[in-house]
């Protein structure tokens, strides 16, 4: 896992070096915005048709999605008990909410458990995000940020915001296919898995890109600290628990974990913008947490692999 992390922390700090560096006069936004619509709107489908096609469908599925949202949930509940203790604005308040509940269970978890587990990984890692998690965000997350944001126009309603999305579109055709019995021709396979390769480099690349370092204030220290805590740290201890009582087993197990145990997610950096919530510290949180994550998942890693309920 040490191995794994410093290879994927390599190509993280590539983002960032190119950020700074801007070749060829391209900086890190317009950058960032290029490779992140090619995975969103042709990679990342390719990705998810090709898994979720081939990929065993059944009870863990169910139990995959059931760890992801309840985990969610509980991060939220946690989030919210203790900024009842750093009083932080009510802008601040839905920014921390985001961060501390949702994982980067796509742009991070995905290149990882992809390295690690092969296409075992990535089917967990797609079923986490879509089965799971992106239903919550796009329906209570988005909720959260509009009650605590200034910007409620920008609501517009959260099928239409999940039948939006390609991968969504992208997954119910494979499940379909998949459920249905209908082989995948050679050729077509072929064809998204080339596309599928490049979605590990670029995910972490942009990754890189969104880093900023300009944004931690002293202030926000209380509220960091919480968000850290939770996504890192009390989420993943949830997430084990649930997988535990659930009788999850093997790969399934270790990656519903190590998706929960994520940083926080580079894209509520569009809900905070869209809904006016604090920006800024949303920010500093993807940057806290992506830093310390390169610690602590493979601490987490070596603890599940030495938990034979597990195995």
């Amino acid at each position: 896992m040490l191995g794994v992390m410093t290879q994927m922390g390599a190509l993280i700090a590539c983002g960032v070096a190119w950020s700074h560096l801007r070749p060829g006069g391209l900086g890190a936004d317009e950058t960032r915005r290029v490779l992140t619509t090619l995975v969103y709107y042709l990679l990342l489908p390719a990705l998810v048709l090709k898994v979720l096609w081939g990929a065993p469908l059944g009870l863990v599925s169910l139990q995959i999605a059931a760890v992801a949202g309840l985990t969610v949930v509980a991060a939220l509940g946690l989030t919210a008990a203790a900024c009842r203790f750093c009083l932080p604005s009510r802008a601040a308040v839905g920014a921390m909410m985001l961060a501390a509940a949702w994982p980067n269970a796509v742009y991070l978890g995905l290149p990882i458990l992809d390295t690690l587990f092969g296409e075992p990984g990535r089917a967990v890692a797609i079923q986490y995000d879509l089965f799971g998690a992106l239903p919550l965000l796009l329906t209570v997350g988005v909720l959260i940020a509009r009650h605590y944001g200034s910007h409620a126009e920008s609501y517009v309603g959260p099928l239409r915001g999940l039948f939006a999305v390609p991968s969504v579109w992208a997954a119910a055709l494979a499940v379909t296919l998949n459920l249905s019995g209908v082989p995948m021709p050679a050729w077509l396979d072929e064809w998204l898995g080339f596309l599928g390769h490049a979605v590990t480099p670029l995910m972490l690349f942009s990754l890189g890109l969104a880093l900023v370092f300009d944004r931690f204030r002293a202030s926000d220290a209380p509220a960091l600290a919480v968000v850290a805590g939770v996504q890192l740290l009390a989420a993943p201890v949830v997430a084990l628990g649930l997988a535990v009582g659930l009788g999850m087993q093997g790969i399934p197990a270790v990656g519903t974990v190590l998706e929960a145990a994520m940083p926080a997610m580079v894209l509520g950096i569009v809900f905070c913008d869209r809904f006016g919530l604090d920006t800024g510290l949303y920010a500093a949180a993807v940057t806290l947490t992506t830093a310390l994550s390169l610690v602590t998942l493979p601490l987490w890693f070596a603890l599940l692999q030495g938990l034979a309920v597990l195995q």
